[in-house]
């Protein structure tokens, strides 16, 4: 199932406000992902409710993931996800007025079975007052080694459409605008995605994956509702603010190695390393370790730790010295330097629906995840009456992320 767009951050690159497209591939992730060389996944539909909490920031939303098999060949997957944002996160505080909206996705998938192969396909569109996004992707997989190899290629395509709202001057009213931001000409973006996995089993107990990643785009890539500041003495609060300006290309690579291993006790252990590194600088690590425990008969109870660390893009600062200081200028914090942490833990209800022998497996999922940023070179700005501008103190993220999901398998 899917996350809100800044719970998968937690639990992809960074917690800072992923684009619209990198929150696109945790649906692409939650729909592909089952789909193994050689197997079909299985007939199941999952409903669930999603709260985010952190940073002045509250998102919440449904969503509903479908899948079926058609003979013995296909399987199709059709997915519904909701976000309910309200938002006064410190960018927004800084730079723009506080705002609700409603951010709606839907997808459809489908897996082919063909020997010791699998095909997958889909396509994923999402849409808010002031983005739209649409993504195809393609993958096949491949049982090899008397099935205890799995290789999976696979390839996604992302057009995106960038728009800004405003307040009318005149009527007060909210507009959006469809283009802006000028110097660049554009106010689109293009994503292309390619990637490698590798799934081997070591022993009965073992298994160890890989994954590769490398992602293209193209357009406009930056934020337009946050702004630089740069220092300016006398005037105002110190500092005045101007557009962010970001090239118009990025080219990101990341390699993931994974693994699992299942303890006499019918545990799994599951550890993972994540590299991250990206042609604007930056260069980010992730470790993660994650615990699941059957107890008794019907509960799956499980534990992670994650620590993400990672390093600030060549064009950002907090503070610049003068307007016009270089070519490319970022205050994103998607792109600060910061460590964070997090630690979750979730419980899983396996059972029966009572008269309905055909639905004998089903499960209630509780998971809670907590969320803590430290960033190294991103300020709380707001507080510059205090501290004078370039003096305040680092800011530091606080979020609670809750899932409640219900599935069955039919």
């Amino acid at each position: 199932m899917q996350l809100t767009r800044e719970a998968r951050g937690a639990h992809t690159r960074c917690a800072a406000g992923l684009s619209p497209f990198t929150r696109t591939l945790g649906t692409l992730c939650a729909i592909a992902a089952p789909a193994l060389g050689g197997v079909l996944p299985e007939d199941r539909a999952d409903v669930l409710w999603h709260v985010y909490k952190g940073g002045d920031i509250t998102i919440q939303g449904p969503s509903v993931l479908v899948r079926k098999k058609v003979g013995d060949n296909l399987s199709l997957s059709a997915n519904y996800y909701e976000d309910m944002i309200s938002s006064a996160s410190i960018d927004v505080k800084l730079s723009a007025s506080p705002y609700h909206e409603t951010r709606r996705q839907g997808s459809l998938g489908a897996d082919y079975l063909h020997g010791k192969s699998t095909y997958s396909a889909g396509f994923i569109t999402s849409k808010e007052p002031d983005y739209k996004a649409n993504t195809s992707y393609f993958a096949v997989s491949q049982d090899m080694f008397g099935d205890l190899t799995t290789v999976t290629l696979g390839y996604r395509r992302g057009w995106d459409r960038v728009f800004k709202d405003r307040k009318d001057p005149v009527s007060g009213r909210i507009v959006t605008d469809s283009v802006f931001n000028n110097n660049l000409g554009h106010n689109s973006a293009d994503h292309r995605g390619y990637s490698l996995s590798l799934s081997q089993i070591l022993t009965r107990n073992a298994i160890l994956g890989f994954n590769y990643e490398l992602l293209t785009d193209q357009g406009y890539l930056a934020n337009p509702y946050r702004e630089i500041r740069y220092l300016s003495p006398g005037l105002g609060p110190g500092f005045t603010l101007a557009d962010q300006v970001y090239p118009n290309t990025r080219t990101s690579y990341a390699a993931t190695a994974q693994l699992k291993y299942y303890l006499p006790y019918r545990a799994a252990l599951t550890g993972q390393y994540r590299y991250f590194h990206d042609t604007w600088g930056i260069l980010a690590h992730t470790v993660e370790l994650d615990y699941t425990q059957p107890v008794l008969r019907h509960w799956i109870l499980d534990g992670s730790l994650r620590y993400y660390r990672q390093g600030a893009a060549d064009f950002y600062s907090d503070l610049f010295p003068r307007a016009n200081y270089q070519n490319f200028m970022a205050r994103d914090r998607e792109l600060a330097a910061f460590r964070s942490y997090t630690v979750g833990a979730g419980a899983a209800w396996q059972f029966a629906m009572p008269g309905v022998p055909s639905l004998g497996k089903n499960s209630i999922n509780v998971r809670v995840d907590h969320l803590l940023v430290d960033y190294s070179d991103f300020r709380n700005a707001l507080l510059v009456g205090t501290y004078g501008a370039g003096n305040e103190p680092l800011y530091k993220l606080n979020a609670n992320i809750f899932q409640v999901f219900v599935s069955i398998w039919f």
